[in-house]
């Protein structure tokens, strides 16, 4: 089988198949994709919104509830309990398959009738205002994340407490910015950094305990930096920094800044990652162009976000404990062969389906449990199933959905952006794909101009006090406006407040108050990771004591550091024989 060259019917780029897609391709039983891997990633993420979020009542008992569907979305939206109860009947909004329409057309109409919960934060207490996370305690706008307890303001936090302002980081406690990180202790403003405590202001830092404004340093402690000192000498030298300055934040932050452009870096973050390309990999194997998997995940490509226990993933955002999946998002557990699915958890065989739980053999379904041989929400025996999921297929086919922008959808595309329930920029598309209104909308998007919002701005960013000290506890009843004032593309909400337990983490840790809401203070640490992309280069050392004698490095690699950027990118060699 030899790769081929195709045409995005997206962006009109040319893109490759190679042999080993073809070969899944055929083993998941889909067609090649019409769009190529950027697109396709786009494509998917105009169907998860993390963290826009509103008030609407529930469409079954009229409770007041926070949901990710805006009440003018076209969504029946249930509270989280009440879906979870038996209160109603998920085949009630079913419907027989009708082969004079679309199937998308039709999942479209299914999307407006089945119920789906307010928001997606299963086995937890008092989080009403997080989304795709679960088994968390007392947490706050914590999105895409799992085992918490009283963490604020994060994404893609695992297992860790007491923290604020996080990403993608696990194993947290007492942290604030922390960007990459693991089995942290009282450490702030980190970026990828592992087993460090007591410590500020670390770039790459493992198994370090009281050093500032470090990088590149292994088990080492006293040091600022990256120069060594007494315990005696380091505390008399952190005395000299106030981080409950903001004035004094600030340029700390603008030096960090510095000090991280002027490390060597490492091509890629690969931890047992055995013919693995990506970033922030960890015990992988064959997973190319990858980025955040970790634990027993092999045999993926174009997959981000997951990992424990998976094999043969393609295109998928948020997988986990699976085995074959194709285009899904924030899917698995336990499951086998889901085929273009979102939030669909356990079983086997599922395709095109949304909000799906503990369900076998079923096509085009929403909000599902325990179910087996079904298709639009209507029940089937095991032989009229089986008979009619090659009919709607060929009819997928022959029939196939065509958008406003002509992008043709036959079986085995992902779901057109234009049904999706949220618009663009309420998405994470918006994140890693930011756009402008009107590009968006060239694009052929939905776009969501932001509310009016209720709350009447009481003070400015700028007017508050400079020094943690001289906050006092009336802060919490102000509502502070963002310095970003809504002008920027970080889906800013305008304003934010101070909650008491967040007021109490600043003084405790004496850290000045945010300037920024929650949603820019996110965009500025999502500008600190690399893109989810892979560009070809070589090493750019020329050091005479390596290898190589003081001529360029031969080595090449994949990695997502674009070739226009300032920083000095070694290959593993190299940078080992520096850091390590």
């Amino acid at each position: 089988m030899e790769s081929r060259k195709k045409t995005c019917q997206n962006c009109h780029r040319e893109f490759t198949i190679e042999a080993e897609d073809l070969s899944f391709y055929e083993k998941i039983k889909v067609p090649p994709p019409t769009f190529c891997p950027d697109c396709r990633l786009m494509r998917k993420m105009t169907w998860r919104n993390e963290r826009s979020l509103y008030q609407r009542n529930c469409d079954l008992t009229g409770k007041r509830v926070i949901s990710i569907f805006s009440p003018d979305a076209k969504v029946t939206v249930y509270d989280r309990d009440v879906w979870w109860s038996d209160q109603w009947d998920p085949l009630g909004s079913g419907r027989p398959y009708d082969f004079k329409e679309t199937f998308f057309d039709q999942f479209r109409l299914l999307l407006e009738r089945a119920p789906m919960p307010a928001i997606f934060n299963a086995q937890s207490e008092n989080c009403e205002y997080t989304n795709h996370s679960g088994r968390s305690k007392d947490c706050y706008l914590v999105f895409g994340s799992w085992m918490n307890e009283r963490v604020m303001y994060a994404n893609k936090a695992w297992m860790s407490k007491d923290s604020l302002d996080v990403l993608s980081s696990s194993y947290l406690e007492l942290c604030y910015e922390t960007i990459t990180g693991m089995k942290l202790y009282r450490t702030f403003f980190s970026d990828n950094c592992d087993s460090c405590n007591n410590s500020y202001f670390l770039y790459n830092c493992k198994g370090c305990s009281n050093c500032f404004g470090c990088s590149n340093l292994r088990n080492k402690s006293y040091c600022m930096f990256n120069k060594q000192y007494s315990s005696e000498g380091y505390a008399r030298e952190l005395k000299k920094f106030n981080l409950g300055s903001y004035q004094e934040l600030e340029r700390l932050k603008r030096d960090f800044d510095a000090l991280k452009l002027k490390a060597i870096r490492k091509f890629a973050f690969l931890v047992n990652a055995p013919d693995s390309t990506g970033d922030n990999l960890t015990n992988v194997k064959n997973c190319k162009s990858c980025f955040d998997l970790f634990d027993n995940a092999k045999d993926c490509k174009y997959t981000m976000n997951g990992g424990v226990v998976m094999s043969d993933i393609y295109d998928s955002y948020g997988p986990g404990d699976l085995e074959l999946g194709y285009e899904i998002i924030d899917s698995g557990l336990k499951a086998h062969r889901l085929v273009n699915d979102i939030v669909v958890w356990g079983g086997k065989n599922i395709l095109y389906s949304y909000n799906c739980h503990g369900c076998n053999d079923c096509f085009g379904c929403i909000g599902l449990r325990s179910k087996q041989y079904c298709i639009l929400n209507k029940q089937y025996a095991k032989e009229e199933y089986e008979e009619l999921i090659p009919e709607i297929i060929k009819q997928m086919n022959d029939v196939p959905y065509i958008d406003k922008k002509g992008r043709v959808y036959r079986y085995g595309e992902f779901f057109p952006p234009e049904i999706s329930p949220f618009a663009y920029n309420e998405t994470i598309a918006q994140e890693y794909f930011p756009l402008m209104k009107e590009e968006a909308i060239s694009r052929g998007y939905r776009w969501k101009d932001l509310d009016i919002k209720e709350y009447k701005t009481t003070i400015l960013s700028r007017d508050l006090p400079d020094n943690i000290k001289d906050v006092t506890d009336s802060i919490v009843n102000e509502v502070i406006g963002c310095a970003h004032e809504g002008k920027c593309l970080h889906q800013c909400v305008g304003a934010f407040k101070i909650a008491p337990q967040e007021l109490q983490f600043y003084k405790r840790m004496n850290l000045s108050l945010p300037r920024l809401c929650p949603n820019c203070r996110h965009y500025e640490r999502l500008k600190q990771r690399n893109p989810m992309k892979l560009w070809h280069r070589t090493c750019m050392c020329d050091l005479k004591t390596h290898f190589h004698g003081g001529k360029p490095c031969p080595n090449e690699f994949e990695t997502s550091y674009a070739p226009e950027r300032k920083e000095v990118i070694y290959c593993e060699q190299c940078f080992n024989a520096e850091v390590v």
